[in-house]
């Protein structure tokens, strides 16, 4: 994997092969990262990236200049490794090792971006889950926006805050956004 832009544009990590993930690939990456940028100044963003794997998507922020982020992962290996990242860059992402929903279900962060990247083989309802309970538990701050990454296969759009998807091959990222109040 590499980081696309930024302070540390074009460095390339590789993360130990024992780890139980599959980082969102560059080319899908670099086109999530062009609509943030028509619609944000990255600088200006807190982040919340669940199941955050390798940190793959936690270094682009960082090396766009993303300060409040926070990396959620259950693995002890995932976590070890971006500290080490982390530290090796300079960067100040903050990493919690905890599964998703425990952590989800208690936080008080609110962010303007969450993006969750939970593991293709959930179903329909555990996606789901995640984000009902972001609107349900205020982590979103107002104009913000969750985006689920997941396979084409997986449907999300019934959502009542599902706003659009953009596919990329075989990855989808599924936009939503907080209900305006009349």
């Amino acid at each position: 994997m590499r980081i696309i832009s930024g302070k540390h544009k074009g460095r390339r990590l590789t993360a130990p092969k024992n780890l139980p993930v599959r980082p969102t690939t560059d080319m899908s990456k670099e086109s999530l990262f062009n609509i943030l940028n028509n619609l944000y100044y990255i600088e200006d963003l807190t982040v919340l990236d669940l199941f955050t794997g390798t940190g793959n998507i936690s270094f682009e922020f960082a090396s766009r200049g993303a300060e409040g982020i926070t990396a959620v992962d259950q693995h002890f290996g995932c976590i070890k490794f971006i500290n080490q990242i982390n530290k090796e860059l300079d960067f100040s992402i903050n990493t919690i090792k905890s599964d998703v929903y425990k952590f989800i279900d208690k936080t008080a962060i609110s962010a303007d971006i969450v993006f969750a990247d939970p593991p293709y083989n959930f179903t329909d309802e555990q996606f789901l889950k995640i984000a009902t309970t972001i609107f349900e538990k205020n982590i979103l701050k107002e104009d913000g926006l969750l985006i689920i990454e997941h396979s084409k296969q997986t449907k999300l759009n019934e959502h009542p805050n599902f706003s659009y998807d953009k596919r990329y091959g075989g990855n989808v990222f599924s936009f939503f956004e907080a209900q305006t109040k009349d």
